[in-house]
């Protein structure tokens, strides 16, 4: 593909394995808004968008992976039908603060009405530390493939790299499940605020010239 991306359509369904196809090809949604792009506009700068995927069967954790996992050894996480609880929306509401750029309103702009089903299965990884709800991240599930849909956290708990450790729960339910793939969404060529994507083993990019997935340089 030699020019910019910039494509979107709408849709109330879509099965497990079209999901699957969608994600190879670089896209993503949010509710029942599809999209894919190549290019950005970030801090008055346009930047490249890099569609990431990792391959689980190559995936390790790194040492830094390992610290936030011990670090994090007192919390339970389980995983549930996602849905639009008060609690979700509250915590949402105390996360985007800690933002200064491309805000959000609404949990509501990253998951339909019915997210659990509605456009395709999603779940949501609820991490507690006692009895509270401290972090949650929406994960969406295909046949052979799952996708990160949008994280959060209690600012309070900042110190624990929340973010990353749900990120590593989700690859382990991935796992689990005997999936082949975790896509944990887009990233920029440049330097960005989504850099922490980059740094997993079995990393992919998709090449959108040649609409292949290569290897990320180590």
């Amino acid at each position: 593909m030699s020019s910019a991306i910039n494509q979107t359509f709408l849709c109330e369904s879509v099965p497990a394995p079209v999901m699957d196809q969608l994600w190879a090809t670089g896209w993503r949604h949010f509710g029942e808004m599809f999209f894919r792009y190549s290019l950005s506009i970030d801090e008055d700068q346009v930047k490249t968008i890099t569609p990431l995927r990792l391959d689980l069967q190559a995936f390790q954790l790194s040492k830094s992976q390992r610290r936030v996992m011990r670090r994090n050894a007192d919390l339970c996480c389980e995983f549930v039908p996602a849905s639009l609880s008060a609690e979700a929306r509250e915590m949402f509401h105390r996360h985007k603060n800690r933002f200064q750029e491309n805000v959000p309103d609404e949990l509501d702009t990253f998951l339909s009405i019915e997210p659990a089903t509605r456009p395709n299965t999603c779940c949501e990884c609820r991490v507690y530390e006692g009895e509270a709800l401290i972090a949650l991240s929406f994960l969406d599930i295909g046949s052979e493939a799952t996708s990160a849909v949008y994280g959060m956290f209690e600012p309070e708990h900042s110190w624990r790299s929340l973010g990353i450790f749900t990120m590593l729960c989700e690859i382990q339910f991935s796992l689990d499940r005997g999936c082949r793939y975790y896509y944990p969404g887009y990233a920029t060529q440049e330097p960005s605020a989504y850099d922490y994507k980059k740094h997993f083993s079995g990393l992919e990019i998709l090449n959108w010239h040649t609409g292949n997935w290569e290897k990320a340089a180590a």
